[in-house]
């Protein structure tokens, strides 16, 4: 496991995540196909160029996912239990087929668990930008993390 450990996180800690990733147009319309929806704005090129943005658009939801995803496997790769929630969920700027996206997380506080004696609760901030380095997506996320075995 190369996840972190309750006791490995500190506050204010920041991870500038390696990876990258490229969003394709079959990652949007997978996504927005695997999870029924049907919005044209992700999937109606003809529709999409008479809206604000003039082209389709990529799901949101797969956006956050990819945010948070990348940042696993510098923090919690094997060493989580839970998520326990994400909040403030934003997203600044629209995601388009061929941008690529990169991750910062900031972990904003930590404390014990009050009913896990084996695990704590560590707050973290997910930040996702594009090739522009415009800021495309934002949460706070509550994770349940393992502490280091004795």
């Amino acid at each position: 496991m190369s996840g972190l450990y309750f006791e490995d996180f500190e506050i204010g800690q920041e991870f500038n995540h390696a990876i990258t990733r490229t969003v394709t147009e079959m990652d949007n319309i997978m996504f927005s196909a695997l999870t029924h929806n049907p919005q044209p704005l992700h999937l109606d090129e003809e529709f999409s160029k008479g809206t604000e943005f003039g082209q389709r658009i990529v799901n949101s939801l797969f956006t956050l996912g990819l945010v948070i995803g990348v940042s696993v496997g510098d923090t919690t790769l094997g060493t989580t239990v839970a998520n326990l929630g994400m909040t403030d969920v934003r997203f600044i700027n629209p995601v388009f087929h061929g941008d690529t996206i990169r991750s910062m997380t900031r972990v904003m506080e930590k404390r014990e668990s009050k009913s896990r004696p084996d695990a704590g609760i560590v707050n973290f901030e997910h930040f996702g930008y594009n090739q522009r380095n415009e800021e495309i997506a934002y949460c706070k996320r509550a994770g349940l993390m393992r502490r280091r075995p004795v």
